[in-house]
């Protein structure tokens, strides 16, 4: 692991740690070279689909792309980054155990919004409206309204 400071690939592990139901090792390392110390993740590579884009694109499955999304939608808002982080490894479980060799953005971005609405409802909002990309306050008014009614 190349060191993020200085950038040595001499480094030793101080701590390692599984994290989010044993799917994740968090590691601490300290540079040899310079002696900072950082941490590292490592999870297991799973085989997911491309993502096909609205205008015909194939893209690889962008984990970081989503996690930005989740966090833009909940900041300041009570949601723990952990939560955030379980939300994602459901997200790609998911897409791994569909076994289909490309999806659909508008399916991923829909499987997205309904595991949102369940975290935080505000966050989901926030994310709806960047997704379905309102353009008025009417949408965001007849989004609220369809929360609304399903939660009575």
């Amino acid at each position: 692991m190349r060191c993020p400071y200085c950038g040595t690939l001499d480094n030793r592990v101080i701590d390692s740690r599984l994290s989010q139901a044993g799917e994740v090792t968090r590691r601490r390392r300290e540079c040899e070279g310079c002696a900072k110390r950082y941490t590292t993740y490592e999870r297991v590579e799973q085989a997911l689909p491309l993502v096909v884009k609205r205008d015909g694109r194939r893209q690889p499955f962008e984990r970081d792309k989503i996690l930005a999304g989740l966090q833009r939608a909940c900041i300041k808002r009570p949601v723990p980054a952990e939560a955030i982080e379980r939300l994602l490894s459901d997200i790609e479980r998911w897409l791994a155990d569909l076994g289909e060799p490309e999806i659909d953005s508008k399916r991923l971005g829909d499987h997205v919004l309904q595991a949102l609405k369940e975290l935080d409802e505000v966050a989901y909002v926030r994310f709806a409206s960047v997704y379905r990309d309102f353009q008025s306050a009417n949408q965001f008014l007849e989004e609220l309204r369809h929360l609304a009614e399903e939660r009575s």
